[in-house]
């Protein structure tokens, strides 16, 4: 019985209701919107903190041999918190951007749709599409195709995570209208470091960890690998570039916008893609 109420099932969904609860009697002039992004983006992080402290007990612990050793994380956690959390956050974005139409007033958002769920589905269709892959690829790969080996890899999976809680952070600063203060620029600072060593760089050093293994060079990892297996990082792989890309972007406006002349004209609007976290 405690195994099933500490489960992700519950776990997130029942802290996604506390903070929807409990925001709302700290900021009383925050909108709905407010205080469900800030819900969503809480959760985030403590889901994050726990699957990256997970990679780095997997990690550590089967870093001697990182093919056949074994740790029951690797596998228990994806089932009873990384997949609950994954489909959690499909229906958490789904209301955050609900929301946040809603209370722009627009007419197809006085109450929940079709319409409003295919509305949301088109402008986060990629966020959408990475948690899909997540658990069409992950999960079957790390319970039924990888013959009981590869813990140390699936651990470094886990580790992608690391940057979520500044990214999430990123964004309640700029509810609580901190976005100007010192905080927000190292934290800034912080999202582009965490997200290229643990989203991007990770992928390659996973192919050089493999091929180090096997003694062979790095160039030679793919060819050496199942067509699924390349396929499958490329997929989650894929997203993380495009995504790190538009935060590289959206920090170098930043920049020049804080050495711009205070009397120089704004910079030009930017679109709803390049404004994505």
């Amino acid at each position: 019985m405690l195994q099933v109420l500490a489960c992700g099932a519950v776990v997130f969904p029942g802290l996604f209701f506390a903070f929807r609860k409990i925001l709302p009697c700290v900021f009383k002039h925050w909108s709905d919107a407010d205080v469900v992004l800030v819900s969503e983006r809480l959760v985030s992080s403590i889901h994050a903190v726990m699957a990256t402290t997970v990679g780095v007990i997997v990690v550590s612990s089967c870093r001697e041999s990182v093919i056949n050793a074994r740790h029951w994380l690797a596998t228990y956690f994806i089932v009873w918190y990384g997949v609950p959390y994954m489909t959690y956050d499909i229906f958490a974005m789904y209301l955050s951007h609900y929301h946040r139409f809603h209370v722009k007033g627009h007419e197809s958002y006085k109450r929940h749709s079709l319409r409003t769920v295919n509305s949301f589905v088109r402008r986060e269709f990629l966020l959408v599409l990475h948690h899909i892959a997540l658990l069409t690829i992950l999960l079957p790969v790390t319970l039924f195709f990888r013959r009981d080996q590869g813990d140390f890899f699936v651990g470094c999976l886990f580790l992608t995570e690391l940057s979520t809680p500044f990214v999430s952070l990123g964004k309640i600063l700029i509810q609580l209208s901190l976005q100007e203060c010192w905080l927000h620029k190292a934290n800034g600072g912080m999202v582009l470091l965490t997200f290229f060593l643990f989203r991007i760089a990770l992928f390659p050093y996973m192919y050089w960890v493999y091929g180090r293994h096997y003694g062979i060079p790095l160039y030679s990892v793919p060819f050496h690998l199942p067509l699924s297996a390349n396929l499958g990082n490329t997929c989650i792989l894929g997203p993380q570039v495009y995504w790190f890309v538009l935060l590289c972007r959206k920090g170098w406006r930043l920049y020049r916008r804080g050495r711009a002349p205070p009397d120089s004209p704004p910079a030009p609007a930017v679109t709803d893609n390049a404004k994505e976290d």
